[in-house]
């Protein structure tokens, strides 16, 4: 079993190295296997101390060298499948290159057909720099939202903020200024004495309101001047202070008598008013009230699933999540569709944060159900989504419909969808790579870690092939290189591949595929989603009118 373990762990690390230009230190090595495999290496079970004894026994696969600075660098070592991987990874230009019309017809030529019917050419779309998770673009403008910032305070701001230090590196990007030029249109920096200065900009600021403190008018403020029945009170205590009083003589046990009565009398009232009341909180605790549910709370709709790609366009997208090149998730790359997911998180964020609003949209248990839309905090931000199951009191599986991913939270943090926030479509679009299947029938990890390797935090170039059974079927296509890298050629020359020139039905989506359960086809219910509210206010016009139907009735009875 170690010798199988370590056999599988070389492909690994292999693929690792070979996808990291300049090389990893060892510490960097076990930080991306955590990250891609979600597990630490696997030194105990192999019996090794430390990254560094376990890769100097994989003297066919690393190649230990020593930087400028004393630093140790792990590189890969390329055996006969790998090395035009190698070389293509050595090629690659560090800076993003602009879009050429010889670039585009590249990617054109390049692109597999199944018959002459296909067309040569395609509207060429490139995509060389690298682009920010939407989350992580979020996270930037909220920190920049109440004032500017010195860029020399963001790190500290950030780690303050959130948590966790902002790693720009992960993302593709080699300086923190690529990162600013890459936000420009919501990001501008200016420069000044202390340094440069980030500033939001005010379409972006002007979305994010402060809290309104809710002012209680004059009317129903009680008056605080004295009126006629306090001054008439007041004038007679003052002459009863100042005036000597005479009293007459009163025969008392008559007087007595009548007080005890009335004493008896109060006596018994107060009592048949505490028996009453303790009746009626029995009352209220044997039939609890219902809390009310909102009247824009969603119940009983779905969200749309965007409007279908045309066949053989190309298209920028990014990768959400993967499960493997059989099950993955993309977004769209566009400017109108980025926008509106950010500000649509934004305004969830802003409405959801106040106490009033959020206890109002609180979700009863009987409202907590599979199939359920709402939406769910996580980190600060709301996020839309829809219950997978009820794992037990306290914990639900939900689907983001918006990313693609499912993940375990605590009930306590979903509230009701408002209506206003079912408009815009669900962002996620669930894909399959096209013309491709595992050779071994499954998709190994080694398989399934490159394909996240290529995909990482990249804005690629997709070009559609097909849909089936409600599934993006497309060809990935990395151009940020001197030369097109095909997703689907490198995990067939890598041999974890093979391409049938036809598309397979995914396994993983015929075991469950969340979006086509729960999100409807473009087109079905978008056109409806603004009826309720105009059905409310026609109910409403109704009853005011039965209403004073029924006053003028009364009036001629």
């Amino acid at each position: 079993q170690q010798a199988q373990l370590m056999e599988v762990l070389k492909k690994e690390v292999r693929a690792m190295l070979i996808a990291a230009k300049a090389g990893l230190t060892p510490e960097q090595l076990e930080d991306q296997y955590m990250a891609m495999v979600c597990k630490p290496l696997p030194l105990s079970d192999l019996g090794f101390q430390s990254t560094l004894e376990l890769v100097t026994q994989m003297p066919e696969v690393v190649q230990i060298c020593s930087s400028k600075n004393g630093a140790l660098i792990l590189k890969a070592i390329a055996d006969d499948s790998t090395k035009g991987i190698a070389r293509l990874v050595a090629n690659q230009k560090v800076k993003p290159r602009k879009t050429s019309k010889k670039s585009a017809t590249k990617a054109n030529s390049a692109f597999p057909t199944k018959n002459s019917k296909y067309p040569q050419s395609f509207q060429a779309l490139r995509a060389g720099t690298p682009v920010l998770p939407a989350m992580v673009k979020a996270e930037l403008q909220d920190l920049l939202s109440s004032s500017p910032l010195l860029l020399a305070d963001l790190d500290k701001a950030f780690l303050r903020r959130f948590g966790r230090a902002f790693q720009y590196r992960q993302y593709g990007f080699l300086s923190m200024f690529e990162v600013l030029r890459s936000m420009s249109d919501s990001i501008a920096v200016e420069q000044t004495k202390a340094g440069c200065l980030l500033v939001l900009r005010k379409y972006l600021a002007s979305q994010i309101e402060r809290q309104e403190v809710p002012q209680t008018s004059a009317a129903e403020m009680p008056s605080l001047e004295p009126t006629c029945e306090t001054k008439s009170c007041y004038q007679a205590a003052t002459l009863m202070d100042s005036e000597p009083v005479q009293t007459p003589a009163v025969d008392l046990g008559d007087h007595l008598k009548q007080v005890r009565k009335e004493s008896q009398g109060f006596f018994l009232t107060l009592v048949f008013c505490v028996l009453m009341s303790l009746e009626a909180w029995s009352c209220l605790e044997q039939f609890p009230p219902t809390p009310e549910i909102p009247p824009d709370a969603v119940q009983d709709r779905s969200l749309c699933s965007l409007p279908p790609l045309k066949s053989r366009c190309l298209v920028g997208v990014i990768v959400e999540f993967v499960v493997s090149p059989s099950q993955f998730y993309i977004h769209v790359c566009s400017t109108e569709a980025s926008y509106k997911l950010q500000d649509l998180m934004f305004e969830m964020r802003h409405v959801y944060s106040h106490k009033v609003a959020s206890d109002k949209y609180i979700m009863p248990e009987s409202a907590v159900r599979p199939g359920q839309l709402c939406c769910v905090m996580v980190s600060k931000w709301w996020y839309r989504v829809i219950i997978h199951r009820v794992i037990n009191d306290q914990e639900v599986e939900v689907f983001y419909a918006d990313y693609g991913h499912l993940q375990i939270v605590q009930k306590s943090w979903l509230r009701f969808l408002k209506w206003h926030y079912l408009k815009l479509p669900a962002q996620a679009i669930p894909c399959s790579l096209a013309w491709v299947k595992p050779v071994e029938g499954t998709w190994s990890s080694a398989a399934i870690l490159l394909f996240k390797h290529l995909c990482r935090f990249k804005e690629l170039v997709g070009i559609v092939d097909e849909y089936v059974d409600g599934v993006l079927y497309l060809f990935l296509c990395d151009t940020s290189t001197k030369e097109d890298v095909y997703f689907h050629s490198v995990l067939r020359d890598m041999g974890y591949a093979d391409v049938c020139g036809e598309n397979i039905p995914s396994q993983e989506f015929e075991e469950l595929n969340p979006s086509a359960l729960y999100v409807q086809p473009s087109g079905k219910g978008n056109a409806e989603v603004v009826e309720p509210e105009l059905r409310l206010r026609q109910e409403s016009r109704d009853a005011d009118s039965e209403t004073a139907t029924l006053k003028l009735y009364g009036a001629e009875l």
